[in-house]
């Protein structure tokens, strides 16, 4: 197989197994229990907290491991919301966020809560003063992607933050596309969430960063786990396996990021020069080095992932979370497309272990499939 769908997920890498594997065998003490077995696999939880938290570049008690970058998202936003609900309840969220913030906010509408949308242009790129513009005095919580999954675009995030600091609003950055790839530095927020199966790591495990002093209501309620922020027994290998998988991307990213951005590249060259009646989806230079979300005049997306599949090359018309859908992609239509831009548009993201032959064979065999499609339909 051909895989060309690292956005969704990405493989686990041989030496993150290696460093999980202790933990699902030989120290499989419960982190919680005050013996010695229960010590190691605690010890080995700060190891992977501490770890993350230098990554990041903040203090380690402000990192909570999660199921996954969709409960980092929640936690976030109905925990700040709740526990700040006397400053207001406006919400205002990029229309192309992940459906995990998106959904949320509209779980809190039926609390009383508003949500305000706000919607990028047509490269995706949301504007720092549309942000503004959208804030109130009773903006409690806004929420913009480091990056987005579907066209990759990179968000201005320093100067957006700049706009909600000054309403004095909480800030929430989805950095699930970025971990792994890109500096957190670039991405300032009062919090963050990240899945470690988009680097390589486990799937499973997610990370919530929220800034010392904020105040946040929990989500799951039980134990005493994560600080009394997070009940439920800790996945301990999960949460070893996040660490080194996010150390590795990073020690590794420069290469990789250039490694894979030149297989992207040539494969938009490739796609672009032997077919005719192709669009690039998204901005062309902030964009994620994996990322190549096109469009195909007189054909349906569906179809084409379709008909890759049958011939053993993996791609995607979107999120992986909305799989199955019925609906138009939200994040194309909300960039002002077309519709028969947007139903026709699949996303193709590179990885680290693809290869430049891999590129010429996915060129080739999607010309076939596209020209059988537009020949069915002619």
């Amino acid at each position: 197989m051909i895989y060309l769908d690292h956005a969704a997920t990405t493989p686990l890498d041989g030496e993150v197994l290696r460093a999980m594997m202790p933990y699902l065998t030989d120290v499989f003490g419960n982190p919680s229990s005050q013996h010695s077995a229960g010590r190691a696999a605690a010890n080995a939880v700060t190891a992977a907290r501490d770890s993350i938290a230098h990554i990041v570049g903040v203090p380690a008690e402000s990192i909570y491991f999660t199921a996954g970058g969709t409960e980092a998202a929640n936690t976030a936003l109905k925990g700040v919301c709740t526990s700040y609900r006397d400053r207001g309840r406006h919400i205002v969220l990029s229309a192309i966020e992940h459906p995990a913030l998106i959904e949320s906010a509209r779980d809190m509408c039926n609390y009383g809560w508003e949500l305000t949308l706000v919607n990028p242009d047509d490269k995706g790129i949301i504007s720092p003063d549309a942000i503004k513009r959208a804030m109130r005095p009773d903006t409690v919580f806004v929420g913009v992607m480091a990056a987005n999954n579907e066209v990759g675009t990179i968000q201005p995030i320093a100067a957006i933050y700049s706009q909600v600091k000054a309403n004095g609003a909480f800030f929430f950055c989805d950095c699930v596309q970025t971990a792994g790839v890109l500096p957190f530095s670039d991405f300032p927020a009062d919090g963050i969430g990240f899945a470690a199966h988009k680097f390589y790591g486990p799937k499973g495990v997610g990370v919530l960063h929220i800034r010392r002093g904020v105040k946040f209501a929990r989500l799951i309620s039980g134990g005493n786990q994560e600080r009394g922020l997070r009940a439920g027994t800790t996945y301990v290998a999960g949460a070893v396996g996040c660490a080194c998988a996010l150390e590795r991307a990073y020690a590794a990213a420069e290469h990789n990021n250039k490694k894979v951005a030149a297989l992207r590249d040539g494969f938009v060259s490739g796609v672009l020069s032997e077919i005719s009646g192709v669009r690039l989806n998204g901005d062309n230079v902030r964009r994620l080095p994996s990322n190549a979300n096109l469009s195909f005049d007189g054909c349906d997306g569906e179809q084409i992932v379709f008909g890759l599949d049958l011939a053993g090359i993996a791609a995607s018309t979107g999120s992986a979370c909305s799989s199955g859908a019925v609906t138009l992609s939200h994040v194309l239509a909300a960039m002002g497309l077309e519709e028969d831009r947007v139903k026709s548009a699949v996303r193709f993201t590179f990885g680290r272990d693809n290869s430049e032959e891999e590129v010429s064979a996915a060129v080739n065999c999607l010309k076939e499939v596209v020209g059988r499609i537009r020949k069915s339909r002619s």
